[in-house]
């Protein structure tokens, strides 16, 4: 299990979206929990999202997976970078990065990106709009990073890279196994591989106020909900007829305003959509329907039921009768359900009681959604 050798209370309190910083061995005795080789068949699938990015002699490039497994046959020995994001939702070894950082909101974590880097590999200077840390594993990474983004950099668009021109660093550092570098929002960045090396970007991304609202009118529609048109049986003939009243501007201010009256409705879609992840899932149905009496003998025979690995399972206090999952919502039929789905990657005999005939239905329907499975 990896830990972390620093307080995290204390680390959020002084630098979480205030400054980035490095820490040095925030991991001890680091070893890497996924193989270059192994980073290598993830790219190759289908459903994983992947990039090779290369830039030899100052050309950048950015070829979109799945890779060819011709293009790992002859590789350069410096100038690329391969990249796999959500490594977490496809190798458990890689998952167990996320664990120190358990005390985040799960609703705010992305995914962990890994990165494989020959000599001289990255992608250009740039600026991410997202809380990062960055875990070296093997081989060592130079990093420079500038003070925040306040409209002084220059866009430069590399292919399919958007990079900025340049920045004078505030930090300059080379990382070694276990450091760690934490970089908030809005501030410019670039890593040069030293040596051949690998890196893990834990991704905290929270949402933009134009998703919410985009999402929220889909949510809208999709519930019935503001059927309605504009009601004004005051309504009096007018002298400009192009213009807009003061009075029409206000019901009709009123009627969207409405839409955002009801706590609950809001509260709900901001959980329902919280819960949907930004990257494909490895969720499989089992191939037939499991019953509630093998999920019964499974827990007793001390086996596990596993949440898919990246899967988000959220609640929140003021309904405790729901639990949000994948951008679904599901009825509790005890309020003790909720952190044991949400909190807990395992269920076992212990987790909570298998006399209770609701707890047995819900945890049988999950895994016949392949949310979770037995183990």
């Amino acid at each position: 299990m990896y830990q972390l050798s620093f307080d995290l209370d204390s680390f959020i309190a002084k630098y979480w979206h205030k400054q980035p910083t490095v820490i040095k061995h925030g991991i001890t005795n680091f070893i890497d929990p996924i193989s270059p080789e192994e980073l290598a068949g993830l790219a190759m699938e289908e459903e994983v999202d992947s990039r090779f990015v290369t830039n030899k002699d100052g050309h950048w490039r950015a070829q979109h997976g799945p890779l060819p497994e011709s293009l790992f046959s002859q590789l350069e020995e410096s100038h690329w970078q391969l990249i796999v994001q959500a490594c977490n939702h496809w190798h458990l070894g890689a998952a167990e990065l996320v664990a120190p950082f358990n005390a985040l909101p799960q609703w705010l974590f992305d995914d962990l990106m890994v990165c494989y880097s020959a000599p001289q590999g990255g992608v250009g200077p740039h600026i991410d709009q997202y809380d990062v840390f960055i875990i070296q594993g093997s081989g060592k990474r130079r990093w420079r990073v500038g003070a925040a983004d306040e409209g002084q950099y220059q866009e430069s668009i590399q292919g399919a890279l958007r990079q900025i021109e340049g920045f004078d660093a505030i930090i300059d550092e080379v990382l070694e196994p276990g450091d760690i570098l934490y970089i908030p929002p809005g501030f410019p960045h670039e890593g040069n591989t030293i040596e051949p090396s690998m890196s893990y970007s834990m991704g905290f991304r929270s949402p933009k106020e134009q998703e919410l609202l985009s999402h929220f009118a889909d949510y809208v529609l999709a519930k019935e909900k503001g059927d309605v048109h504009l009601h004004n049986p005051q309504m009096q003939t007018q002298h400009n007829h192009g213009e807009i009243l003061r009075s029409d501007l206000t019901l009709l201010t009123q009627m969207l305003q409405s839409a955002l009256k009801s706590k609950q409705d809001i509260e709900n879609f901001l959980a329902l959509n919280l819960s949907q992840s930004r990257h494909q899932l490895d969720i499989v149905e089992p191939e037939e329907i499991v019953s509630q009496e093998q999920v019964y003998a499974h827990l007793e025979a001390l086996g596990h039921v596993l949440k898919v690995s990246g899967l988000r399972a959220l609640y929140h206090a003021n309904d405790e009768n729901h639990v949000f999952i994948n951008g679904e919502e599901f009825s509790v039929a005890e309020p003790a359900f909720a952190p044991i789905l949400c909190d807990q990657a395992s269920i076992t005999l212990y987790s909570y009681s298998i006399e209770s005939p609701s707890w047995i239905a819900l945890l049988t329907r999950l895994v016949n959604l392949g949310y979770w499975y037995l183990d």
